[in-house]
């Protein structure tokens, strides 16, 4: 496990890195949140963790099912010690309290979720009303998209077929299907060139008029 944590650090730092800011750049600016408690989902070595707290006020909680990967972050964010925090856990069952999050991130994991559907509720009960959640695939632009494929087909002659594979189990059609399934109320995918969101809503709770 620690190899695999290990070299999936180095991909990230080597090929993926440039991609991190963007996407902290967008859901930031798509959320409107820029302060209150961040939930990083499949955080692996922290990079946009510490992207989103060097471009906000937030404090990031940075999740991970792999403690080697959890102590890789801890080094990645070693610069914002007391704004992020690597905490182990798993996405179908959070240690956070219901209502407690403003915003929720996560690029990449999706793909590797055992029940997507239970995911989204856990998610949607962390969520704070009004949080927002952006769960997907991202690239962050085409340009960026097409610049790491380039890299990762040289260093990995199976990627596009990797690719096709890991995609084909969430789909947009499937991911609507799992939405559906899950309840959650607020939810729509966002499709776009450099990739996909599931983005989440929490309504607001509305008070009775006096």
């Amino acid at each position: 496990m620690k190899k695999s944590a290990e070299g999936f650090t180095r991909i990230a730092r080597e090929v993926f890195a440039p991609i991190y800011p963007v996407i902290a750049e967008q859901v930031l600016a798509w959320s409107g949140i820029r302060d209150g408690i961040c939930l990083d989902l499949g955080s692996g070595p922290g990079l946009l963790s510490v992207a989103l707290v060097e471009k906000s006020d937030l404090f990031v909680i940075a999740l991970d099912t792999d403690p080697a990967m959890a102590r890789i972050a801890q080094k990645t964010a070693a610069g914002f010690p007391d704004r992020v925090v690597p905490i182990t856990g798993d996405v179908h069952c959070m240690p956070m309290r219901d209502n407690s999050v403003s915003l929720v991130v996560s690029r990449g994991s999706v793909y590797f979720w055992e029940d997507r559907a239970r995911a989204f509720r856990e998610i949607e009960r962390v969520l704070r009303p009004g949080g927002v959640a952006f769960v997907g695939g991202s690239f962050g632009t085409p340009t960026l998209r097409e610049t790491i494929f380039t890299e990762m087909r040289r260093r990995n002659p199976d990627w596009d077929r990797d690719v096709a594979r890991r995609s084909g189990r969430a789909t947009p059609d499937v991911l609507r299907r799992e939405i559906s399934r899950s309840g959650v109320a607020h939810a729509r995918i966002r499709e776009e060139e450099e990739g996909m969101w599931v983005e989440i809503r929490k309504g607001t709770i509305s008070r009775p008029a006096r």
